[in-house]
Formats: structure tokens, sequence, C-alpha cells
């Protein structure tokens, strides 16, 4: 079987910006369609994730993500403004996929732009395989990049096994 990849704008094409993230794990006994829905409905995030809070939508959608949704949401510190640029829920045999542009206004040395791309994808074996990648620009991108141990890394690891144990919880 092929592993399905992020499809990535070529101006985010990992290793050409400032910083790049990757996180990926694979559940047994969940699938893609139980993952999505843990992603999908916002209101869920701080249940499972500590980083992320106070999030709205401009657009009066929500609390569910949709294709073109604007919402804003602060993570890491920073206050993220977003749209959904990726919206594909799952189907059998195929990879579901989530991603939004975000950005952080401010000057040149505190803008920052990024993409976080998410892909859900049914394995062999009753098994999901959780990818989350972000790629980014700006000043505040380049000093993410060289803070050892990466905070990009270990936030996005506590998303998705929190994902993951919230789709297991949300069973009953």
């Amino acid at each position: 079987m092929k592993q399905s990849a992020i499809i990535w704008p070529s101006d985010y094409l990992p290793g050409t910006t400032d910083n790049f993230a990757s996180n990926e794990i694979i559940v047994a006994g969940l699938s893609a369609k139980e993952i999505w829905g843990q992603l999908n409905d916002t209101t869920l995030w701080p249940g499972y994730y500590s980083n992320a809070e106070d999030i709205r939508f401009h657009d009066g959608s929500g609390p569910e993500l949709s294709a073109n949704a604007r919402f804003r949401f602060t993570t890491f510190g920073f206050p993220v403004e977003a749209q959904v640029t990726e919206y594909v829920p799952p189907v059998d045999g195929e990879a579901a996929r989530i991603a939004w542009h975000g950005w952080v206004e401010g000057e040149a040395n505190s803008r920052l732009d990024v993409i976080h791309a998410w892909l859900f994808e049914d394995l062999p074996g009753n098994r999901v395989r959780i990818l989350t990648q972000e790629s980014q620009k700006g000043v505040p991108a380049q000093e993410l990049a060289r803070t050892v141990p990466n905070p990009m890394i270990n936030g996005h690891q506590e998303w998705i096994v929190g994902l993951a144990s919230a789709a297991l919880k949300a069973r009953g």
C-alpha cells in the first residue's frame, strides 16, 4: 500500500521555508472518520490539546471546520488568523485532508505565515495513520526552528496523541 502525502502549495514546500514540523502516529482500533470528527469540531480541541484556546469563527460558520472557513485561535502564544485551504472528509479508500493557512499579523520581524496540514488514512488491519505537518515563514519561524527542544514538534505530538485519545474516549 502506498501511503498518501500532504499536498503543499509550491511556496510552502518543506525545506524551502523557515521552519517545518512533521508528526505522525499510527493507531490500532480507530478509523479516519473517528479522528476526523475530533479535529473537525473545534470546540473539542481544548479538551485534548492544551495549546489551543480562544477559537472563534469570523464568517458565521463553525464550530465545525469547512471549506474556506475563516477562524482564529491562540496557539504557542500567537493569535493566529486562519482560513481552511483544503477540506476533504474521509471516504473509504481515500485519505481525509484538512489544511489551513494561518498567519500572525505584524511587521517584518513579527509576521508569521504557515500552512498546517492534516492527513488521516485508514490502513489495513484496522489501523489509522494520523499525520500533521506545518511549514512556516517569518522571523518567528526562524526562531522556532533554532529552539531545542522544538516546540512545534512537541506541541503537535501532544495534539495528535490527544486527538487519538479523544477519539477512543468518544466511543464510550
